[in-house]
């Protein structure tokens, strides 16, 4: 009786504990008992972070490693090879005793490395319940899905701009491995194959040049009869990106207006069909709930009528309820979907400002890439006349395809922006 008396008590103190963090948590407060690496608390208030210098520079070193293509793996490498501290050796060095030092002060683990990219913290919002126990007898932490997190905006100073964590946890989610040589592509996770919609894989042998590395479909790796090899050159790709982000800049810098009332005109016709299919998944989604209610009480009555076993009803039944839970933990979602969103005017105009922030394109480097370019629609080669001809769509981040003039539209716009300047010139000299 005592121990069950003792286990109440427990539970009961548990749960007020409970409730005192959660009310903290949702007022804002942080609520972890350190800040993250790149902070410290203020000594005149112990509730606000500051930035700790010394450390955030090392943050920021990891996030621009990321940007310029390198995984959590090699930036690991790199900063032991640099011999830079770990969080936990650079917290002992300026005497907060976090916890007892590894033997290896430069020790960095890709694990570090990731947990550092993917925290919300650095753009200066507070991020609470990310994590939970699942009783007060487990000391297991348990990772709560991001829907449930409780995020505060600007609630102290960033150490990395939101646009480049953005493009981090893009980049983090199209994961780019290294070839066997050890070579990434600036491409690398950002080609997609035109029919099976499968990634393009990077491929490169020690003993090739690097203009003989080349791209091609995984599912044609897999299974030859899926699809095809849709194989194209990286130089190929490079230099039809390249050639595609100078037209796109020269257009966007001279011609804003019309870019952004041609874009807005291709967004309100794709935005129709977009928000068209979604509404129509909605009520397949909700029709098919319906469905299954039907067919569990249908299977049910066979069973009690003898018509299938007890066994053979068990099996269906929870098949038909795994289907219908995923359905309606989808629903939500995409009614949240068709409520909140909204035109693109906003994205287009973040995309317009980094254009008129690129002075001359003239080479590609892995943070253009990445800043611009969303993904590559590669299709197969076509052969006309013996030539090979193939096509790439470029989608471009926040605006998707841009609708570039042709060669003729672009030589008038080009000439008209010739006489506008010197109209220009001309004004200024009288």
């Amino acid at each position: 009786m005592q121990d069950l008396f003792n286990e109440w008590h427990a539970k009961n103190t548990s749960q007020k504990v409970r409730n005192i963090l959660r009310n903290k948590g949702l007022s804002g407060a942080p609520l972890t008992t350190n800040p993250p690496f790149g902070y410290k608390k203020n000594p005149d208030k112990p509730k606000e972070w500051l930035i700790d210098e010394p450390a955030a520079e090392i943050v920021r070193r990891i996030f621009d490693m990321c940007v310029e293509g390198f995984g959590p793996t090699q930036i690991a490498k790199k900063l032991k090879a640099d011999k830079v501290m770990t969080p936990t050796v650079y917290w002992n060095s300026i005497g907060m005793a976090y916890r007892k030092p590894p033997a290896t002060p430069y020790h960095w683990s890709a694990a570090s490395v990731v947990r550092i990219l993917s925290r919300q913290e650095y753009i200066g919002d507070t991020v609470n319940f990310r994590t939970m126990h699942k009783s007060f007898k487990s000391k297991k932490r348990l990772e709560l899905p991001q829907e449930e997190w409780q995020i505060f905006k600007n609630t102290h100073p960033a150490i990395i701009d939101e646009e480049t964590f953005m493009l981090v946890q893009e980049l983090r989610e199209h994961r780019r491995r290294p070839t066997r040589s050890g070579i990434i592509s600036m491409f690398s996770g950002l080609l997609y194959c035109a029919d099976c919609g499968e990634k393009l894989y990077y491929s490169t042998v020690n003993n090739y040049k690097r203009e003989q590395a080349y791209f091609f479909c995984s599912s044609y790796r897999k299974n030859s009869d899926v699809c095809s090899a849709h194989y194209i050159r990286e130089k190929v790709v490079a230099k039809a990106v390249l050639d595609s982000m100078q037209r796109v800049f020269w257009y966007v810098q001279c011609f804003e207006k019309d870019f952004a009332r041609n874009q807005m005109a291709a967004f309100g016709e794709e935005k129709r069909k977009e928000l068209s299919e979604k509404r129509r998944e909605l009520a397949q989604a909700k029709k098919r709930v319906k469905e299954i209610d039907s067919l569990i009480q249908k299977i049910y009555e066979d069973n009690v009528s003898g018509k299938i076993s007890d066994g053979r009803f068990a099996t269906m039944s929870m098949a038909f309820e795994d289907e219908q839970k995923q359905l309606k933990e989808s629903i939500p979602n995409m009614e949240q979907y068709l409520e909140t969103e909204t035109d693109k005017s906003d994205s287009l105009q973040r995309f317009i400002d980094r254009v008129k922030c690129v002075t001359q394109l003239t080479e590609l480097t892995p943070e253009i890439v990445h800043e611009f370019i969303e993904k590559i629609v590669v299709s197969k080669p076509e052969y006309i006349d013996g030539q090979r001809y193939q096509s790439l769509d470029i989608y471009y981040n926040s605006v998707g395809i841009v609708r570039e003039p042709m060669p003729e539209e672009m030589e008038e716009l080009f000439q008209e922006h010739m006489r506008n300047r010197t109209t220009s010139q001309s004004s200024k000299t009288a």
